[in-house]
């Protein structure tokens, strides 16, 4: 499975974006977004099922980000709200077969990256 990620910018605070995954065939996987700012690890974002039945997001973007899937279009999709600075971050998009994880070793592919810059 190979993975695209893209919809990254420079916004400003408050403004919205939306990240698009796109996968190179239909599955389904697991799907999450992840992000690393600079010298810091990568963190875990939202992550979705296969089927789209259930999802589950860090505390951070509870409430201000929403994943989600369009399985005709192999597409998932992270749609970014009221972002802050400290969103501030490139995006990557994962596929596992371990349901609702937020452990990124868990995630066997992934794309390759879009950067969102989020200026105050």
């Amino acid at each position: 499975v190979q993975l695209q990620a893209s919809g990254g910018g420079l916004v400003q605070a408050g403004d919205s974006l939306r990240l698009s995954c796109a996968a190179s065939g239909r599955t389904l996987y697991s799907m999450a977004w992840f992000r690393q700012a600079p010298g810091k690890e990568r963190e875990f974002v939202a992550v979705i099922l296969g089927n789209g039945a259930g999802s589950d997001y860090a505390d951070s973007v509870k409430g201000r980000f929403t994943i989600s899937r369009d399985n005709a279009q192999n597409t998932v999709y992270l749609q970014m709200n009221n972002l802050k600075p400290e969103d501030t971050a490139v995006y990557y998009c994962g596929a596992t077969v371990y349901g609702l994880t937020r452990h990124a070793t868990s995630y066997k592919y992934w794309g390759q990256g879009t950067l969102v810059t989020v200026s105050s």
